[in-house]
């Protein structure tokens, strides 16, 4: 081993989603992968999250470029909001994922500052003194590859998300023969995908949605409405396939699935025949034409409220309405916090009478990550000195890791490290040597990183407990309240209902504002003297305010046993 490398992950290691590798030693810095990870329940309001590169900010002159693996949200998704912090470093990525990124980047208008070089499996690129070779790779979305980095201190083999398919839809198994010449030629460390180490067994091939598809769309009589993710094109291929099996003809609805078809079609990695895409003015008229001749593919296999799906569903989509006898099958499994939506649009699909499939063991969808004897699989052909699992929750890392140990391969150990963990390599081995800030960054709305746990704090008190508002104006020469206090509550108590409680908040606010006001007096006098009333104020308005949620937040919650958010407005006049 020549010199030191060090691997950091930036996130993806326990969790799902936000993937972003960090692969450096003194000269030369490459990232793999710059994914979002999709909000957790309480994360009220946000949009995404996204890695947090503030290791890199000190390093922006060592790094080489950026590596996507495929073209999936979790890997590629963070890009807009990265770039311009990383001073817009080269992209490499597979034909497909770089025509995916391109348009996310028209869409932030960057495209015309960054650089997107594509990737070929037989050509190895350069950066600085590594050299990354590739390799191809199963997934969900076609064009996936996996990366050998060559490095003074050995090389890194990063698997990306895969699975080993023998009958992709598109034909292109993972490389097996690289992967077994990689093993031979000697790995410092394998990071592989640990979605599915928790699954026993082998991962189906997608072929075996052919079979669903065929059986569902034989036995329809009304329309059939498809959803999946996006960036899911082989499964749109396979919708397209048994359309025409069936003599049906294909829309696509939803931005995000247009935009990315769009991008499939012209890169060739969906072919369909003439006339079997409707066109963009013939969607508005599917709603008149005869059932049996319609698929449409949709956005919204996650219940976004916002999506396709979920529109038609709540029956307010301006172009399509789910009409009784429609058939629609959910091709995509539920993203961990996702469920209770997924449930929700599937629950009203059937309100509104259509027939709906969905869930792995409908056969309607399989997953793009390898299972137990997959991972076992890679880790053997590779043979690694080190097995760190990447991609996934704790419980997986772990599981992985145990996978790992129990194949008993001689000189192969594994390590479990999470977000922010600098694992470096060196003569004496590998090992944790310091911790990298690698929280969350929150997107809501336009804004990036402006919101954050205090801010999340306040949301949760608000959609919990709601809030109570005082308002109450005072005179500025003398701090006598001028009128009664303002009371105004929003999601705590309906206030025509609980008149005894305002009117007895109103008179501690009054009480609290009269004690501070004669304290002020107070020390204008000699002692044991009455105050007088036309003596100067100096209440101090920050106390009083303080004194007021005191007061009020132990009132209320012996009244209500709730703890709303109180917000104290004093005006001066």
């Amino acid at each position: 081993m020549s010199g030191r490398l060090r691997c950091v992950p930036l996130g993806g290691l326990g969790e799902i989603g936000r993937n972003m590798m960090v692969i450096e030693d003194d000269q030369d810095i490459v990232i793999i992968d710059c994914g979002v990870m999709f909000p957790e329940n309480e994360m009220l309001g946000v949009d995404l999250v996204i890695p947090d590169v503030a290791y890199l900010a000190s390093r922006l002159d060592r790094i080489r470029g950026i590596i996507l693996t495929h073209g999936h949200e979790d890997h590629v998704g963070a890009l807009p909001y990265i770039l311009p912090q990383l001073a817009f470093p080269p992209l490499w990525a597979t034909p497909l994922t770089a025509g995916l990124i391109s348009g996310k980047l028209r869409e932030h208008r960057l495209a015309d500052r960054v650089q997107v070089n594509h990737i070929d499996p037989a050509d190895p690129v350069t950066f600085g003194g590594f050299i990354a070779e590739f390799f191809h790779v199963c997934h969900s979305v076609p064009d996936g590859v996996g990366v050998a980095l060559r490095t003074p201190a050995g090389t890194i083999v990063h698997t990306g998300d895969f699975k080993f398919d023998h009958t992709p839809v598109d034909g292109r198994p993972t490389d097996f023969g690289k992967l077994a010449e990689l093993g031979r030629q000697g790995v410092l460390c394998l990071f592989s995908d640990s979605t599915h180490a928790d699954r026993p067994g082998h991962t189906p091939s997608e072929r075996v949605i052919d079979d669903a598809f065929e059986r569902i769309f034989a036995n329809a009589d009304g329309r059939i409405i498809v959803t999946t993710f996006a960036s899911l094109i082989s499964r749109v291929q396979q919708v397209i396939d048994a359309s025409v099996r069936h003599g049906r003809r294909v829309g696509i609805v939803g931005r995000s699935m247009v935009q990315n078809v769009g991008v499939a079609q012209e890169l060739g990695y969906i072919v369909a025949p003439p006339g079997v895409l409707l066109r963009p003015d013939e969607i508005a008229g599917v709603n008149d034409v005869p059932g049996r001749g319609i698929v449409l593919v949709t956005t919204g296999s996650q219940g976004e409220p916002t999506s396709a799906l979920a529109r038609m569903a709540n029956r307010d989509h301006r172009q399509v309405q789910i009409a009784p006898g429609d058939t629609v099958i959910v091709s995509a499994a539920p993203i961990p916090g996702n469920e209770e939506l997924v449930a929700r649009t599937i629950d009203n699909l059937f309100r509104l009478g259509a027939h709906v499939h969905w869930g792995v063991d409908r056969q309607v969808h399989v997953s793009g990550h390898a299972s137990q004897e997959e991972l076992k699989l890679m880790i053997s052909l590779i043979r690694p000195r080190y097995v760190v699992p990447v991609h996934g929750e704790y419980r997986h890392l772990v599981m992985h890791a145990r996978l790992a140990e129990g194949l008993s391969l001689p000189n192969t150990g594994a390590i479990v490290i999470e977000d922010g963990d600098i694992l470096e390599f060196s003569d004496e081995g590998a090992a944790v040597v310091d911790k990298a800030p690698a929280g969350y960054v929150f997107v809501d709305g336009l804004g990036v990183g402006d919101v954050g746990q205090v801010v999340l704090r306040d949301r949760r008190v608000l959609a919990q407990d709601g809030v109570l508002i005082v308002s109450l104006a005072v005179e500025r020469e003398s701090g006598r309240l001028v009128g009664d206090p303002d009371i105004v509550t929003r999601g705590f108590v309906y206030m025509r209902d609980a008149a005894e409680i305002v009117d007895k908040v109103r008179s501690l606010v009054e009480g609290t504002v009269d004690a501070a006001r004669k304290s002020s007096l107070a020390q204008w006098l000699p002692e044991g003297d009455e105050a007088d009333e036309a003596l100067p104020n100096n209440v101090s308005w920050a106390d009083v305010r303080a004194r007021i949620r005191d007061v009020l937040s132990k009132y209320v919650y012996e009244q209500t046993r709730r703890r709303p958010m109180i917000l104290p407005l004093i005006i001066e006049v």
